[in-house]
């Protein structure tokens, strides 16, 4: 297995890798992976020092919103706290934070070129593959649970809307949580509410009991107060409070 990869951490970098340089809140920015396909893919990136390809460690993969991507700058991911505060929950992961140029399908490829490089090319252990988005991230990721949720142990789906189709997410049956602000600024509640309902009675048609549908696909809608009490006003904006909230946080990493 190689080392950690593109993060100045070993000397080890393949040729499809063009490492970053650039150090920021214990990320290195912008490494790029070269796919032949989907072309350049930048992400930051955090790989623990002790990892070692010996044993295998979680990926955990985050898609920030329309301020992160590619072209507000390099490093504009970093703004978001998800990446980092993922770092507390498990000292045996690695974390990427995806800098991509846009929330929709091509985006929604590179994701998953990324994840199927790392799953190739480090020793990850399959059961703790994890996916979030953040807005438009959210929407991505829900492209991406359109296309492989089979790559991913659980997706949590932060102040967005569902884009992606949910057939294949039925089948794969990857757990998801749905979490916005009731009056979210920019999509509003009801969009995940839909997507939720929507997922619920597939579920239910698929035959499964209301216990088994709960485990698989979770609704939060926060009020007011929720976003007030952590210093927001504006619930969008306030999505980023999720990042530090160890109820829909562990979640993600408890799922297994």
């Amino acid at each position: 297995m190689a080392g950690a990869i593109g993060l100045g951490l070993t000397s080890s970098v393949p040729g499809d890798i063009t490492p970053g340089t650039e150090k920021q809140r214990g990320f290195v920015n912008d490494n790029v992976l070269h796919s032949s396909k989907y072309g350049d893919i930048h992400y930051s990136g955090y790989i623990p020092e002790r990892y070692d390809g010996s044993r295998p460690y979680a990926l955990f993969i985050t898609l920030p919103g329309w301020e992160g991507l590619y072209f507000q700058g390099v490093g504009a991911n970093m703004v978001e706290d998800f990446g980092v505060e993922a770092i507390s929950y498990n000292d045996e992961m690695i974390v990427l934070s995806a800098q991509l140029n846009d929330w929709g399908e091509t985006s929604a490829d590179q994701v998953i070129a990324l994840t199927e490089y790392f799953l190739a090319h480090y020793n990850i252990a399959p059961d703790k593959v994890y996916l979030h988005g953040y807005s438009g991230g959210g929407e991505t990721g829900s492209l991406v649970m359109e296309k492989r949720p089979e790559l991913f142990t659980a997706f949590l789906c932060c102040a967005s809307q569902w884009d992606g189709d949910m057939t294949a997410l039925v089948e794969a049956m990857t757990p998801v949580y749905m979490v916005v602000g009731e009056d979210d600024s920019y999509y509003g509640s009801k969009p995940l509410m839909d997507a939720y309902q929507k997922l619920h009675d597939l579920y239910l048609t698929a035959g499964l009991s209301e216990s088994e549908i709960d485990e698989l696909v979770i609704l939060d809608v926060k009020e007011q107060k929720y976003f007030t009490d952590r210093g927001f006003t504006d619930q969008h904006m306030g999505g980023q409070a999720f990042a530090k909230d160890e109820s829909i946080m562990g979640w993600l990493f408890g799922n297994r």
